[in-house]
């Protein structure tokens, strides 16, 4: 089946179950307090440093077939406070059946204890390349709390966890650990000693996301179990240091999702301060120092390749060639 060409997975050496008695509404103690430099990611289960991305495909199941799915998920250089607490953005595109189908910025913080929160989201949902709807959620916004991701330390028969907490937008997501110490290969590579989180929520009793983490690289594959209509299987085919013009590119189109969550949720997200890039974006294009000491006579221009002298004026003229799309031609 194609679910083998994803991944091969050995048989679990530790596993646990999820209980089938959960309180949805146990949700995790959020101390301010305890983000002294929150958006330094480095939980050896999901570490998230800036400009670094996952690449997923595999496949989803609608109305009985099989369609192609593709994930990439990057940690942007951007950080935005959410309920005080600076976070880390990610850039998330969900692609099915070669149409991005949504966009989304997410947030995450990572406490003094080395657990990794997930503070809020804006999924734009598309349909034919046009905006259906966005259930967001922030925290502090409507009710919402921040939840988990990834405990510092996971352990097996460890209760469920919250995940975050927005009945606003039917968010209830919990998180348990269900096995450790796994094998399994996917396209990017082969990984021991695997992870594995089963996602669940309230509104789909029975059904599981499943999802696979190998110690200092993240994520690796997904898949699911029980009454999951979706029954969504994904595996690892890159994991990617973007160079820093990648890195702006997918820098700008997080700004422009939230540019436009600004003008669609101006209850929720017109809330918040925007995002703003981290300091070290400037250091990674070795950008000049401008010293405003240097400048005692600035509008005297009289460089001798660029003189710049009051009155002057330059007239060029000349051709320009048009670039060909080849965006309909087939061959």
């Amino acid at each position: 089946s194609e679910a083998s060409e994803v991944s091969e997975v050995s048989e679990p050496s530790e596993e646990s179950e999820v209980s089938e008695e959960v309180d949805f509404e146990d949700l995790e103690e959020f101390n301010r307090d305890d983000f002294s430099d929150p958006t330094n990611i480095d939980n050896q289960w999901l570490p998230m440093e800036p400009g670094t991305q996952w690449i997923f495909e595999g496949f989803t199941v609608e109305d009985g077939e099989e369609i192609d799915h593709r994930i990439e998920f990057t940690v942007t250089d951007l950080t935005k406070v959410i309920d005080g607490i600076p976070t880390v953005v990610a850039y998330i595109e969900d692609i099915s059946d070669d149409e991005l189908v949504e966009a989304e910025i997410a947030f995450y913080a990572q406490d003094d204890g080395g657990n990794v929160w997930y503070l809020g989201e804006h999924p734009e949902e598309y349909e034919d390349g046009e905006f259906v709807e966005a259930p967001t959620w922030i925290a502090g916004q409507e009710g919402a709390q921040p939840g988990i991701k990834m405990m510092a330390q996971p352990r097996l028969g460890s209760d469920s966890y919250s995940q975050g907490w927005a009945p606003a937008v039917e968010w209830t997501d919990r998180g348990q650990v269900d096995k450790m110490g796994q094998q399994i290969c996917v396209p990017a590579d082969c990984y021991g000693d695997v992870l594995v989180i089963d996602e669940f929520n309230q509104e789909e009793p029975g059904a599981f996301q499943q999802k696979y983490y190998a110690r200092n690289v993240g994520n690796v594959q997904v898949g699911w179990k029980g009454e999951d209509a979706q029954q969504e299987e994904l595996g690892l085919v890159e994991r990617l240091q973007l160079e820093p013009s990648q890195l702006a590119a997918v820098r700008q189109a997080a700004l422009d999702v939230e540019a436009h969550a600004y003008e669609i949720s101006d209850d929720v997200y017109g809330q918040t301060e925007p995002s703003v890039a981290a300091e070290s974006s400037a250091d990674e294009y070795d950008l000049e120092e401008l010293d405003h000491g240097n400048f005692d006579d600035s509008t005297n221009i009289d460089n001798k390749w660029l003189p710049m002298q009051p009155g002057t004026q330059w007239v060029f003229e000349g051709i320009t060639i048009e670039p060909v799309s080849y965006t309909h031609l087939t061959l």
